[in-house]
């Protein structure tokens, strides 16, 4: 992957569909905000229909968190709507669905498979100044769980809301975090 923690996206420029219109979308409709850029392999699958799905069962959660969501795949956005018409699961989707045709989306990110023209299964958690901070990429049978994005969201808010607190593994809203400090070392 050519991306990293702390880095900021690049510039790009792509058509969506979002809300039963085709929209552009760039790199600044991600900041000002937190925002949510999930890469899935290609519309009409197996396991990406079900992580999509189970993202827009989440994503009036994360619209009050203050959180976007563009899901990406190397498809039209004119694929995307077909498949927006024609499924159950796709058509809850609320969120932007961007076509990457070109793949320049993809290769910003660093999830394009070489020699395949898909994207990996990725997610990127992107902070309001447009700076990834979080980065999940898993292999192709293994689908992601919106509850642990969400859960995972809170904590990168809630750390970038709190200098000096970090969130202990499993933190969950409300439970406790730590104050990094001499006197926690050897402590944990």
């Amino acid at each position: 992957m050519s991306v990293a923690i702390n880095t900021e996206i690049k510039p790009f420029t792509a058509q969506a569909y979002h809300q039963g219109k085709f929209v552009e979308v760039t790199e600044a409709d991600l900041k000002g905000k937190w925002s949510v850029v999930f890469f899935y392999p290609a519309d009409f699958t197996f396991v990406c229909p079900t992580e999509l799905g189970d993202l827009a069962d989440h994503y009036a959660e994360l619209q009050h968190m203050g959180v976007e969501v563009f899901s990406v795949s190397t498809d039209t956005h004119f694929t995307h709507k077909a498949w927006h018409d024609s499924s159950d699961t796709i058509g809850k989707i609320q969120y932007y669905m961007v076509g990457d045709q070109t793949g320049t989306i993809t290769n910003n990110f660093g999830v394009m498979r070489e020699g395949q023209g898909l994207a990996d299964r990725a997610t990127f958690i992107i902070d309001p100044q447009g700076v990834i901070q979080a980065i999940e990429v898993t292999a192709e049978g293994i689908g992601r769980n919106a509850s642990d994005l969400v859960r995972k969201i809170k904590a990168a808010q809630y750390v970038a809301a709190h200098p000096g607190e970090v969130c202990p593994a499993k933190w969950q809203e409300g439970e406790a975090t730590l104050a990094p400090s001499l006197d926690l070392v050897g402590k944990i």
